[in-house]
């Protein structure tokens, strides 16, 4: 198949079905079929024998077999209304798709109340995504006539939600329109489409993206209107109207967060305070956004005359020195290190990570950025167009534009396809091998392998261009320098230009820090052969920090580093002939200091770094364990394998930790990791401590111990900073309660006193710190209860006494250590416990009675304590635990340990509404994914106002965002939709 997707232009005027061209591959097994023979037989006899007739055209059926199988939001569409699909099947689609638009907009014109706008926008939605899809799918279209559609179609939703809102504004008196048929005309009302929107390049489920202007001196409100207000208000109608969630789901979500500053703006902003804003303050990514800005709603004339007026701050004239260093500033922000190792198929993000779409839009936009001041022939809002431009420019080669034109039609197409199974503004493949060979045959392929060998390809071409971008263009002009004497300090001028030319914005206190390193009295350089090693590693050391995203604050952080070093020798050597390795060190430091204290203490955390396995896949609970076994083999004493279990957990930390940072896993990949290794080091503190034990104490007859995980060990949610929320299980003969031993101990007694002792390994302090902090709160009556339970009492407990609240937390348990047969009886008790019949009113009663007794508590309003404020972590996983304890009896399909993959059950049992499930599950990986950055990085309660600047560019970019600003505002607005949700379901408010 042609993954490029070309269309079949030569077919227009046929039918949809007569022109598809390729489809999803079908394996043998009829289980593949089952779904779509199912809903076929239970259609009405007229449609189901429509649908049948449809179904000679060669490749028709596959395709519907597949969006059965592989899409379930796609295959819900098809449910809906079985006459919609074959109305599709027969049309032909270009003609359709302007026609459905056409109409949806005069009916929206006639509609009597924003009820039935939103309604009427919606239905056009449902039916353009389905026709849309199956022409992506089916290969009618060209993937960038695909792009084209979503954007026509989002364009058409603005404009119809725009001029519905000015009419009715009209109706009530407060502007008077120069044409009541057109009020947007002369409104003062800009609407400028971003991104890929402003480009015609909208992807599946893109959100859209859109900045609103207005102009108080040009508008057509009546006198006594205050412009800003009732603007504003209009902008939050439009993005009601779009994205509000209804029966039938939701027409685009509209993303208002590139405006200035967005974080402490309204979402409409006067013309002159924009313009002031961009020719002050614009950054640089700012200039690179409005490279597509297009005008694409409100009042035409306004919208291109504002787009004038803002060019001179896109489109510089002169090719200066600071326009080129923007571009390596933004490169080097975009290449945090990640490792030269091939990439991994599954988890690989194919917007954001190496040899990305993103990457080819930079390679694109970039060179605009330099040369379209010049050259106005490049000021084109298309990738390919530009990329066609800067070909026949002569400013990179045909072959170039060749090669990414057709990965960047690849890649499109693999984000569709991935976006077209839940409707879901995802950009990463699958985590699993399994998961990825699905969506293989989703799109066409017979195997991964064969996926994986195409997609490696284009993604390999991709980065080979990428990386060679501006490299013959120096702005350091490093080559031509003289030999630097780096002890001259700041009074040397050639020293200071040196540094000022690599980057660094306050040359003379680094070149004093620099001369410190080199003469002053450092506690590692006392060993001579460690400070010749320095000494030449200097000239490498401050071009690797030059690199760093803020050059300054890394030789800031470097040098607190050297201070606190004790022995450095090795790690000299290490970063010298490891010179990549200079930048992601520098990230660290300055990023997460914890990071950088353990280096400190611990240089030897180091090797961990040039590991070829360490950018490689995620080491799975298998090879974790090996590795831990290995660790602990010879120790030759108990204080010597706790020493042991303490440096491997904390090189773990280490090593996932400045994965994180370097964005080379997701915030799940790193959450199962840190769960792995506790996982795997409970377990073996288990089995050692148990042996002990029984050497001291014997055993007792039949007896059983088992370690149940809890809270986030239990969930698989675990970050840097996790406690472990355990619970100790045990069983053993009645009739036989003493144990064999030479101090013998009976019973209770026995297990209570074994479970002080594996407290007491995790928790007692060595030379290497402590292992876990051990949280035992969850166990039958909580303090009050004994520190161990019999399994008896634990299932009586559970069935009689037990708190909807413990019942809550009983969602997250899991074994983690235990036999095979005790295993199995803890997890048939829990079971029983979860899946027993309850009245949902008085649960969602109890679960919003917790979740208040914890605002009242903890506090829930500030909106960075991700965890606790209104809308955040704990709203999403008491939905969770409240869907299982009320629906668990009938579906017991819904229980998993893991918040993300209840809501996923839940929306496919249609217990929870798919519009809800998505907001959720967004939600909860936008707080994973900024959880684990903090945890890392912060001790205590994050305050943006001291954060450094290099914390929040990694949490801007962990959280997708072109700034700080922007994911604080998005941080926000998700709370906001999150409490929405909370509220509808379990406090009974409405959800508009």
């Amino acid at each position: 198949m042609n993954h490029s997707a070309p269309g079949n232009a030569d077919k227009h005027g046929e039918s949809l079905v007569a022109r598809f061209a390729e489809a999803p591959h079908i394996a043998a097994s009829a289980i593949d079929e089952r779904r779509f023979e199912s809903w076929l037989a239970e259609l009405e006899p007229a449609q189901s024998a429509r649908v049948e007739a449809l179904l000679v055209h060669p490749l028709a059926r596959d395709i519907l077999v597949g969006i059965a199988e592989f899409s379930p939001y796609l295959f819900d569409l098809v449910r809906a209304d079985p006459l919609r699909l074959i109305r599709l099947l027969e049309c032909e689609p270009d003609t359709h798709l302007a026609a459905l638009i056409a109409e949806a907009r005069g009916a929206v014109l006639a509609a009597p109340d924003e009820v039935e706008v939103m309604r009427l926008l919606r239905r056009m939605k449902g039916e353009a995504a389905l026709l849309i899809a199956l022409c992506d799918i089916g290969g009618v279209w060209p993937v960038m006539r695909v792009t084209a559609a979503l954007t026509d179609l989002a364009a058409s939703s603005v404009q119809a939600a725009l001029q519905y809102l000015l009419r009715q504004e009209a109706a009530r008196g407060k502007l008077v329109p120069e044409d009541s048929e057109a009020p947007e005309i002369g409104c003062g009302l800009i609407v400028l489409a971003m991104g890929k929107m402003g480009a015609g390049e909208l992807n599946y489920s893109s959100d859209i993206d859109l900045i609103v202007f207005f102009d108080p001196e040009a508008t057509t409100l009546v006198p006594d209107i205050e412009p800003q207000p009732f603007f504003v208000r209009l902008t939050q109608g439009m993005a009601r109207i779009l994205q509000q969630r209804t029966y039938d789901g939701y027409v685009f979500r509209v993303d208002l967060r590139l405006r200035p500053d967005p974080s402490s703006t309204q979402v409409a902003i006067s013309r002159d305070a924009a313009l002031n804003y961009y020719e002050r303050e614009g950054r640089t990514w700012e200039r690179a956004a409005m490279i597509k800005a297009r005008a694409c709603a409100g009042d035409p004339k306004a919208g291109e005359a504002l787009l004038a007026e803002i060019a001179p701050f896109v489109w510089r004239k002169h090719l200066d020195f600071a326009a080129l260093a923007d571009v390596h500033d933004m490169k080097r922000q975009m290449q945090t290190y990640r490792g030269q190792s091939e990439i991994a198929v599954e988890g690989h993000n194919v917007k954001v990570g190496r040899g990305g779409i993103r990457e080819i839009e930079f390679f694109a936009q970039t060179q605009q950025l330099i040369a379209g001041g010049r050259h106005p022939e490049l000021r084109v809002r298309p990738t390919l167009a530009a990329l066609d431009i800067l070909a026949s420019s002569n400013w990179i080669t045909s072959t170039a534009r060749d090669e990414l034109t057709t990965a960047y039609e690849f890649l499109r197409r693999v984000e569709h396809r991935l976006q077209m199974i839940a409707d879901e503004q995802i950009h990463a493949l699958p985590e699993d091998k399994e998961a990825v060979e699905r969506f293989a045959w989703f799109f066409g392929y017979q195997s991964r392998e064969a996926f994986a060998r195409d997609l490696l390809r284009q993604l390999g071409i991709v980065q080979g261009h990428y990386e060679k971008l501006f490299e013959g263009d120096d702005p350091t002009g490093t080559a031509s320098l003289p030999a630097i004497d780096y002890r001259a300090g700041p009074d040397d001028p050639r020293l200071l230009q040196h540094l000022t030319t690599l980057g660094f914005k306050k040359p003379a206190a680094v070149a004093q820090t620099v001369c410190d390193w080199l003469t002053g009295d450092y506690r590692v350089f006392r060993n001579k052969p460690t400070r010749d090693a320095f000494v030449e590693f200097v000239p490498v050391l401050i071009e690797g920090l030059a690199h760093a995203e803020e050059p300054d604050r890394a030789v800031t952080a470097f040098d607190h580093f050297l201070r606190a070093l004790q022995r450095g020798g090795r790690l000299i050597t290490l970063l010298g002939q490891n010179r990549d390795l200079v930048a992601l060190v520098a990230l660290v430091l300055g990023a997460a200091p914890r990071l950088g204290e353990m280096l400190a203490r611990q240089p030897q955390l180091m090797d961990g770094l040039i590991d070829p396995r360490f950018f490689g896949a995620m080491p799975d609970r298998r090879e974790l364990s090996a590795r831990l076994a290995s660790t602990v083999q010879d120790a030759g004493s108990y204080e010597e394998f706790l020493d042991r279990l303490r440096l491997f957990g904390q090189e773990s930390l280490f090593l996932i930790g400045t994965r994180i940072l370097s964005g080379t896993v997701s915030a799940q990949q790193a959450s199962t990791a840190f769960a792995d290794v506790a996982e795997g080091i409970v377990h073996t503190v288990h089995g050692l401590v148990a042996d002990r034990f029984a050497a001291q104490h014997g055993r007792i007859k039949r007896q059983e111990t088992a370690i149940i995980a809890m809270g986030r060990l239990g969930s698989r949610e675990m970050t840097a900073s996790s406690d472990l929320d355990l619970i100790l299980l045990y069983d053993f003969d009645s009739d036989n309660p003493d144990s064999d031993g030479p101090k013998s101990l009976q019973g209770a007694h026995y297990f209570a006193r074994f479970t002080q002792r594996l407290i007491s390994a995790f928790t007692t302090r060595t030379n290497y710190g402590v292992l876990y902090e051990i949280d035992m709160r969850l166990r039958p009556s909580g303090r009050a209860g004994p520190v161990a339970s019999s399994l008896v009492s634990f299932a009586d407990y559970q069935a009689n006494e037990a708190w909807t609240w413990e019942h809550m937390a009983l969602t997250r348990a899991r074994v983690v250590s235990a036999s095979p047969e005790f295993t199995a009886r803890i997890e048939q008790i829990i079971r029983e416990v979860l899946t027993r019949r309850r009245d949902p009113v008085t649960t969602a009663n109890d679960v919003a009675d917790m979740r208040r007794a914890i605002a009242q508590e903890k506090g829930e309003t500030d909106h960075w304590d991700l965890k606790y404020a209104s809308g955040g972590m704990v709203d999403i996983d008491f939905i969770a635990q409240y869907l299982q304890l009320v629906h668990a009896h009938d579906r017991p399909e819904i229980l998993d340990v893991s918040t993300v993959q209840v809501l996923e059950n839940a929306a496919r049992l249609g217990v929870l509404p798919q519009s809800e499930a998505e907001i959720l599950r967004a939600a909860a990986r936008l707080y994973h994914d900024l959880t684990q950055i903090l945890r890392l990085c912060v001790s205590d309660r994050f305050k943006p106002e001291t954060a450094g600047t290099d914390l929040q560019r990694v949490m801007a970019r962990a959280g997708d965002a072109p700034d700080f600003s922007s994911l604080e505002a998005r941080v926000k607005e998700t709370q906001s939709e999150v409490r929405r949700v909370f509220s509808a379901l379990l406090e009974g408010k409405p959800s508009a």
